[in-house]
């Protein structure tokens, strides 16, 4: 920690100000990251967030750190087992086939009336699985979801949450469950296929099958106020008990033409585009990709233009920049 920083926290706390002593961990936790102190960041992250008395400010702006302190900590070496995605982080704009489009609408036109279905004795789908290859977009309809719901997404870091010591990782994934039912969130299982593989297909018969029962127990038992969400790459990997504990289970499949050339439409106007780019080409040398891959396309297109101080893309921009993503993705 250089001289400095020391002495902007020993003015902070000269001054009793608790707003810029917070800052100034923020900025000691970023060094340390920084520096590759992963682990030491993750510890003193976990130490801000427990609870700590302190009278409300008068303003509104307390919100994100309340929030913050009601996040799940592991109780060994107290760091975070879930992160809190900002709300202006959350992408939410999905070009998806029509069938598709219907279920995730199903699920947000069901959380809305929630309490409606409740009256007769019904409950809105909760637990929704989604699965797909790679760069399908299954981490962009959690975001999509608690969007459209309003509720925040709190997403679950596997690798503090994950522990050699004898049932602690289960532990923590039930500190990560109780928290959700504390607060309504969107719980985001992202690749959770890292701890729900098949138990007849693992030869662990430790600590990951434990933690694959504890999953189970915990899906079984779900009634948080919000929503959870799981997605994974390898749906044919999964314990096909965890499957049955989904409400709803459905495929982001990769897009098809006209989702291609709607994502790169969508994707690129805010630059403008040659009257005579050949978008059917683009779609052609796109077909059988990733939306991620389209989407990525199109905006090292936008940026290949800018750049130039041409301005305007035009066919050769966007097709050179398709074939340098695909040359990428096969070299991986």
């Amino acid at each position: 920690m250089n001289a400095e920083l020391l002495k902007r926290i020993m003015r902070a706390i000269a001054d009793g100000s608790q707003d810029d002593l917070e800052q100034l961990a923020a900025k000691v936790i970023d060094r340390e990251r920084e520096s590759g102190h992963s682990r030491l960041a993750n510890q003193l992250e976990g130490i801000m967030s427990r609870p700590r008395p302190q009278t409300e400010p008068a303003s509104g702006g307390g919100g994100t750190s309340r929030k913050l302190s009601q996040l799940p900590v592991s109780r060994r070496h107290q760091e975070l087992l879930a992160t809190l995605v900002p709300r202006e982080e959350l992408e939410h704009h999905m070009v998806l086939p029509t069938e598709i489009e219907n279920r995730f609408a199903r699920i947000e036109q069901e959380y809305a009336a929630r309490e409606r279905l409740g009256a007769y004795g019904l409950k809105n789908r909760k637990t929704i699985l989604l699965y797909g290859p790679p760069g399908c977009g299954k981490s962009l309809g959690a975001k999509r979801l608690a969007w459209n719901t309003g509720l925040p997404l709190l997403k679950v870091r596997f690798d503090a949450l994950l522990s050699s010591y004898f049932g602690e990782s289960a532990s923590n994934l039930r500190a990560v469950f109780d928290s959700a039912k504390e607060q309504p969130c969107v719980l985001l299982l992202d690749e959770c296929d890292f701890i729900a593989k098949s138990r007849s297909n693992s030869r662990d018969i430790g600590e990951a099958s434990r933690i694959v029962n504890s999953l189970l127990q915990l899906m079984e038992e779900y009634d948080a106020p919000g929503l959870l969400v799981a997605t994974t790459n390898l749906e044919n990997s999964l314990d096909d008990a965890l499957f049955r504990r989904f409400d709803d289970v459905f495929q982001i499949p990769l897009p098809g033409q006209s989702e291609i050339d709607a994502l790169l439409r969508a994707t690129l106007s805010a630059v403008q585009c040659d009257a005579k780019l050949s978008w059917q080409k683009a779609v052609k040398n796109l077909d059988g990709s990733s939306a991620a891959m389209a989407v990525k396309s199109a905006r090292d297109a936008a940026k290949a233009a800018v750049l130039s101080g041409v301005k305007i893309v035009d066919t050769q921009i966007l097709l050179a920049a398709i074939d340098e993503n695909k040359r990428a993705d096969q070299q991986r």
